[in-house]
């Protein structure tokens, strides 16, 4: 199936719901999108196991055996299901041990996927240009792998410095040394693609993976980009760069939903460290509230790093409250919110579970309005997943060849 047709099928399954996608829940009563729809009291009657169940493997897997169950958030789940299915890339590229030192098992593993992913087109391309280079491990491991002529850009200096730093002796005094590191901001300067280039990009982030996908199509140039972190973009909407995506329009505050995935363990922190984070933002919420501030979901946390939040509310409060110029809590404050906090938040975590049903689908949109932008300018397009979800939650790779 080409990149255009799968984004059609994706479109057909998010455009219909697109209120839910831009309605968060911010209270413990049902939205307008959800009682609209009557899903309300079936969501808020689930049983505490019903709930982990559902935030372990994704709601739309556990529709369909639980009881009373509507028909049509069913047929949302399976819908979400059909438009997120990707093939797997499964050919690793082990590089030599060496070569990995300084790198953890799991990002070896992810370097192994992508390197066996791009062999093919690294074998014609005339230079690598890997795009958010970093501390340099998959720049050196291309020009070593590939004997290839590799670009490293970041806009970092600090870490292309320990990329040069971390540069082998042995190539050094042999001469053969064929990776180079530049500074280079991709949001304010032109990524500069030839026509024999292979542009990767492990892990670009938001707008980076935007323009690569565009500087790839402008030069006809081959690329393989792994997306990451949707909602760092400048501006309040993503705009769609195929013509295929024309009608894909999200906001900013939708797109961080991408970074949501239904799992049995945490990526950083396990389940129970997560929810209780966001049981603490959201009694912080509650708390600022109650001082006469005029907030928008997500402000309370303006400002401050969401890791603050595992401390509990009473740092987190103490942090923020300073940080207003404002009284710090009394102790009646913070057992009033932290307890109303909870009981709010389990509220929330059921209605909550349709929206985020769709946060792959959302990663998988964005990352097919790229493909289809390469296709249409005449590439031979491959979206597939590169490695297992245990080693990436974000691992949805495009592959584009001329």
């Amino acid at each position: 199936m080409t990149a255009v047709a799968r984004l059609h099928r994706a479109l057909d399954a998010l455009l219909p719901v697109i209120d839910i996608l831009d309605g968060p829940i911010d209270g413990p009563e049902p939205p307008g999108w959800c009682e609209a729809r009557g899903w309300g009291g079936f969501l808020l009657s689930l049983d505490p196991l019903e709930l982990k169940r559902c935030e372990v493997e994704g709601l739309a897997a556990a529709l369909p055996s639980l009881a009373g169950a509507p028909v049509s958030l069913v047929a949302l789940g399976e819908a979400v299901t059909r438009a997120c299915e990707l093939p797997a890339l499964r050919r690793p590229l082990a590089p030599p041990r060496a070569a990995l030192r300084a790198v953890g098992e799991r990002k070896g593993r992810q370097l192994a996927m992508i390197l066996g992913a791009i062999a093919p087109m690294a074998e014609r391309a005339s230079r690598i240009v890997d795009v958010g280079a970093g501390a340099g491990h998959l720049t050196r491991l291309v020009a070593e792998l590939f004997e290839r002529d590799a670009l490293g850009i970041d806009r970092d200096e600090a870490l292309l410095r320990r990329a040069a730093g971390l540069q082998d002796a042995r190539e050094r005094q042999a001469g053969a040394l064929r990776a180079r590191f530049e500074r280079v901001d991709a949001c304010r300067e032109p990524l500069l693609l030839r026509g024999g280039d292979l542009a990767v990009g492990l892990h670009a982030c938001g707008t980076v993976g935007d323009l690569l996908a565009q500087a790839a199509a402008g030069a006809g140039c081959g690329a393989a980009l792994i997306s990451c972190c949707f909602q760092k973009i400048p501006g309040p909407v993503r705009e769609p760069l195929s013509r295929a995506g024309s009608a894909l329009r999200l906001q900013k505050a939708s797109l961080g939903l991408a970074n949501l995935t239904s799992r049995p363990e945490g990526v950083e922190d396990s389940i129970e460290q997560t929810l209780a984070a966001r049981q603490a933002r959201h009694a912080l919420f509650l708390l600022l509230r109650s001082r006469g501030l005029d907030l928008a979901p997500g402000e309370a946390m303006r400002g401050i790093n969401r890791r603050r939040a595992h401390k509990g509310l009473v740092e987190l409060a103490g942090h923020a409250l300073r940080l207003r110029g404002l009284e710090p809590a009394t102790e009646d404050e913070l057992r009033f919110h932290e307890l109303e906090g909870a009981r709010q938040h389990e509220h929330m975590r059921r209605l909550a579970l349709p929206r985020h049903m769709l946060s792959r689908l959302v990663e998988v949109l964005i990352v097919l309005d790229r493909a289809a932008c390469l296709e249409e300018a005449g590439l031979d397009v491959q979206v597939q997943t590169f490695c297992d979800q245990a080693d990436s939650p974000r691992n949805t790779c495009i592959l584009a060849a001329p």
